[in-house]
């Protein structure tokens, strides 16, 4: 798929951190970026700097997901693009040990829920329905290719760590739906990949302070730093460009292995 201004993209999570960083690389190859986000302010600004706009979205909201995809597709045409990022992680153990009483208490089944909905149930919800516009586009290209879709799991579906159970079976599932779906989409000419991320600078690791920060650094083999929007970015860039890539899903992590905790 060839960025230019013909083209039109959603990026989910956009406001911040891979999301936003992915929206501006495509603003920069002149395509038309709609960013949908549940964080206004963000979103808003980002949109401006870029040049595109901003849609309130809560993935886990099919009224709300509609309702975005429609006024996207009135602001800039049906998209060729869908880049997820929208997503939340959570740290919680199985059970919980009061220091006091010794008395274990249980990881309530609400909140895990709330991190599959958004995580892995989201992004299902916005393939389906972006999709769903991608197959009634013109082909282009000489393979044909209607559309691309890009999906953000985590290395922590290969190697979650203690207190990660919420979190590494959203992003498990993402990866693991990812060869299915585009098996599904083949036959309309839309591509399907996934990246899985390891320690990025991003919203996430915002509140620690710098020496954390350098911990986590240091567990990097290589490079022994945090990696930036901008490369995620730039994988997102040559998984569009590459037209054989599809059901894969690609670590991007320095050669980083999570340890159990």
């Amino acid at each position: 798929m060839e960025l230019n201004s013909s083209v039109a993209a959603i990026v989910t999570g956009g406001a911040s951190g891979l999301g936003a960083g992915t929206a501006r690389m495509l603003a920069a190859h002149g395509v038309k970026v709609a960013i949908f986000d549940v964080n206004e302010e963000a979103g808003e600004k980002v949109a401006a700097d870029i040049g595109g706009s901003f849609h309130v979205c809560d993935v886990t909201n099919d009224e709300s997901i509609a309702s975005a995809i429609d006024a996207a597709r009135e602001k800039q045409g049906q998209e060729r693009l869908l880049i997820n990022c929208a997503g939340v992680v959570m740290g919680r153990r199985i059970m919980r040990k009061d220091r006091e009483t010794g008395a274990r208490t249980p990881h309530d089944v609400a909140s895990f829920s709330k991190v599959v909905s958004i995580n892995l149930i989201g992004t299902f919800a916005m393939i389906a329905r972006s999709a769903t516009g991608m197959a009634a586009l013109d082909p282009v290209g000489d393979d044909g290719e209607r559309g691309v879709i890009v999906c953000t799991s985590s290395v922590a579906a290969d190697d979650g760590q203690i207190g990660q159970a919420a979190y590494a079976a959203s992003k498990g599932g993402v990866k693991s739906m990812i060869l299915p779906v585009a098996r599904d989409l083949a036959g309309d000419g839309i591509r399907v990949a996934c990246i899985l991320p390891g320690l990025f600078e991003t919203p996430m690791f915002g509140g620690l302070p710098p020496e954390a920060k350098e911990s986590l650094a240091a567990s990097v083999p290589f490079p022994s730093r945090l990696g930036t929007p901008e490369e995620y970015a730039e994988l997102v860039e040559f998984i569009c460009r590459n037209t054989m890539l599809n059901g894969e899903s690609i670590r991007l992590d320095g050669a980083l292995r999570l340890a159990p905790r």
